[in-house]
């Protein structure tokens, strides 16, 4: 943290009493260096890792000077995934919540177009989306974007990886030349420079190095597995490991997704919650597995590392590298998502001699040193004796922002006849014409039924467990 508050930059009022409530009191490095930057207009290249407050750091500035009384576009976010997308939009929302009849639209695949389109007619201030959605609207001339004051590309390398660099540059083509240009990398290779240089005017760069290894909360440890081992003698050092580490919140990270699912299996047989998460599950899949593991109804995630991108949990408690990464700066995105907020968290890997070498990279690059303790023995009862049950349950209603829900309508709803302490109530997410609320288990069948007999706004909605 720095010692700059939210108070003593530039930004509206409005800005600030919601920044005031909900407890952003300081700027993060990266929010300290990009705003004044981009408040006065500068194009910029600002490199960080991942929670390290960036989609704050531009999403600010753009509010700051959003015109709410001009119905169009005018400024777009690019994101690598639909997932990041939409954490972008929902972080958009919540700061601009005292911003009356802002529109923000995402425009990412998985969603019908049509009504994309209906929605982009109706008028949009900020829209966010995948490079492949927003060219296809483009095509398809529902889109325009000759208004744009501001473009963000956030994560750019990623999306050079998945390869959308011919899409990216046949939509900067069709933008004014007159606008800000803001870049956010974790890394930039020399597509990302090149990029920069033809598209931005005079860019600043920041550059914020942040230490993911023991200053940032993060224990790192290594257990020692045979490398000629078979996967099931593996597996079974994985369910020690979860036994030594019991959390309410774990990622297990795979290179493959055949492994994904073998390790998704192992552990439902051993009857604790878990899911897998990678390409080949169907975007209503993936959004309910992620919904519950942001909820904390799922305490076990196993997944590879393109399906977890974008996936921010506030409160993750545990990596685990069942697969050596393939690049270094794979490990510290993997590692980075726990520990953040000044909480503690532990990244555990899986490591043959043959990855000394590696290892020490990762040191070197973290700042870190890796433990290596000892690992008991697994024990006779099996995982689900050391493994925490849920914490929350997540309810699904079948009314979202479109029937005019708001968060504060089903909060309302549990605590006020229901009778619900609010510190029972978790993460609610509103969506198009659904939204999700996260009970404490404990009395999730009440609630439920409360729900389902009930009303929200004075309208009987369906609710059904989310599983």
């Amino acid at each position: 943290m720095t010692n700059t508050t939210t108070q003593n930059i530039e930004l509206s009022a409005k800005l600030k009493t919601v920044m005031e409530e909900l407890g952003y009191n300081q700027l993060t490095p990266i929010q300290e260096k990009s705003i004044p930057l981009l408040l006065a207009g500068k194009d910029l290249v600002g490199q960080s890792k991942t929670g390290s407050g960036k989609t704050a750091a531009f999403s600010l500035p753009i509010l700051n000077q959003i015109d709410l009384t001009k119905n169009y576009i005018q400024a777009l976010i690019l994101c690598p995934t639909r997932e990041l997308a939409n954490q972008v939009v929902g972080e958009l929302r919540k700061l601009g919540r005292r911003h009356e009849g802002l529109k923000i639209l995402a425009l990412v695949g998985g969603q019908p177009g049509r009504e994309q389109a209906e929605s982009i007619e109706n008028g949009v201030h900020i829209a966010v989306g995948t490079p492949g959605r927003i060219l296809d609207h483009l095509n398809r001339e529902r889109l325009d974007l000759n208004e744009i004051q501001t473009l963000v590309l956030d994560e750019a390398d990623k999306m050079f990886d998945m390869g959308f660099e011919i899409e990216i540059k046949s939509i900067l083509k069709q933008l004014p030349t007159k606008r800000q240009t803001v870049l956010f990398s974790a890394t930039f290779p020399e597509a990302i420079e090149s990029l920069s240089r033809r598209y931005q005017k005079n860019p600043i760069t920041v550059r914020v190095e942040e230490n993911h290894g023991e200053k940032s909360g993060i224990e790192q440890i290594v257990y020692d597995t045979d490398i000629d081992s078979n996967i099931e003698k593996k597996i079974n050092t994985l369910m020690r490991v979860l036994q030594q580490h019991p959390s309410t919140s774990t990622i297990i990270f795979c290179n493959m997704k055949n492994t994904v699912n073998e390790i998704n299996a192992a552990i439902l047989e051993r009857e604790v919650t878990c899911a897998a998460l990678h390409g080949d599950l169907e975007q209503r899949d993936r959004d309910r597995v992620m919904t519950l593991f942001r909820n904390g109804s799922l305490p076990i995630l196993v997944a590879t590392d393109i399906a977890a991108r974008g996936l921010d949990i506030e409160n993750l408690e545990l990596v685990v590298n069942f697969d050596m990464p393939n690049q270094v700066e794979t490990y510290v995105h993997r590692i980075g998502r726990t520990g953040r907020a000044g909480k503690l968290g532990v990244a555990v890997t899986l490591a043959s001699p043959r990855d000394t070498l590696r290892l020490s990279e990762f040191e070197a690059l973290t700042g870190g040193t890796f433990s290596r303790p000892l690992l008991g023995f697994k024990n006779q009862f099996g995982l689900n004796k050391f493994a925490l049950e849920p914490a929350m349950q997540t309810l699904s209603i079948s009314g979202g922002r479109k029937e005019k829900i708001r968060a504060g309508d089903i909060l309302g709803a549990l605590t006020g006849e229901a009778g619900i302490q609010s510190v029972q109530v978790g993460k609610i997410e509103i969506h198009d014409h659904y939204s999700y609320v996260a009970i404490a288990s404990i009395i999730s069948k009440e609630a439920f039924e409360f729900l389902r007999n009930g009303k929200i706004k004075g309208k009987k909605f369906q609710i059904r467990v989310l599983s």
